[in-house]
């Protein structure tokens, strides 16, 4: 997620093969994370939402700190497709990103299923919705009455709260973390939005975490992960709200900030010079 970072020689090593690997690598770290703390929570009884908040959020730190230097980590198709649209990341990269991204949720959704395979048909035999919940999300945590248009508001509202605050923090112009903190920064950025926005829908607020998973728990027994507790078709909510809220995120930057940040150069109005640096 953050900005990209060149390597020393200019480059970075392995063209467009090692950054879908880094993504892919940096996807698959965060859903390892995400996915089993709800497994967890869920079928196990250990923890609570908060626990769920944290270990999605420090995920995604972790998954930032893996692929950050390779990919820019953007570990999310939202993120992706804004930073093409404002932030000059190349189109043709688009559409690999995004598959790598899934793929690395659907491979990291099959290990949690895999490892928690015991768990999950103690507590649900059936794998219906109280499981599938652990690798996909549904409406109103698929226990409030939320619809899936309810559901489509919510991922479009905290998909634009993510990519605003995220153009931000990795914003050069603005006050962007030092000392490599950034990836700290986006994780509890997530777990705000999950202590703050996870009732309605489950705070996907990423296509590939929703659909790589739910595709992985498709093929291993969950029938019904393409609809929702309802039995209304429910995959789509989660892939179209990010990537609509995300550029609606980031034209809110735009607008109203990055358009008043000082150039490169310029002195702030209202702010001492910096200091030269000593030599």
């Amino acid at each position: 997620m953050k900005e990209r970072v060149r390597n020393r020689a200019g480059r970075r090593g392995g063209g467009i093969v090692g950054e879908l690997s880094a993504e892919f690598a940096g996807t698959m770290i965060l859903i390892l994370f995400g996915a089993a703390v709800v497994a967890q929570v869920v079928a196990a009884g250990l923890g609570d939402h908060d626990s769920i908040a944290w270990a999605w959020g420090l995920g995604v730190t972790l998954g930032v700190y893996v692929a950050g230097r390779i990919s820019g980590a953007h570990i999310n198709p939202a993120v992706t497709l804004s930073f093409a649209i404002f932030r000059g990341f190349s189109w043709r990269k688009v559409l690999p990103y995004m598959l790598a991204q899934t793929a690395g949720a659907f491979v990291a959704a099959l290990l949690v299923r895999w490892n928690y395979t015991e768990v999950l048909a103690k507590f649900d035999p059936g794998h219906t919705y109280k499981t599938q919940i652990v690798f996909n999300t549904l409406p109103g945590n698929g226990t409030f009455p939320v619809s899936e248009w309810g559901a489509l508001r919510d991922q479009i509202m905290g998909t634009a709260i993510l990519i605003l605050v995220l153009f931000a923090i990795t914003d050069l112009l603005n006050t962007p973390p030092g000392a490599n903190l950034a990836p700290l920064i986006i994780g509890l950025l997530i777990v705000a939005i999950g202590m703050a926005w996870g009732t309605n829908a489950g705070y996907a607020i990423n296509p590939a975490r929703d659909l790589g998973p739910r595709l992985a728990s498709f093929i291993t027994g969950y029938h019904g992960a393409w609809r929702d507790q309802y039995g209304n078709l429910y995959f789509w909510v989660p892939i179209v709200g990010p990537l609509v809220g995300g550029p609606l995120g980031g034209l809110l930057y735009k607008f109203l900030i990055a358009r008043y940040l000082p150039r490169a150069g310029e002195q702030e109005v209202g702010r001492l010079p910096e200091p030269e640096p000593a030599k």
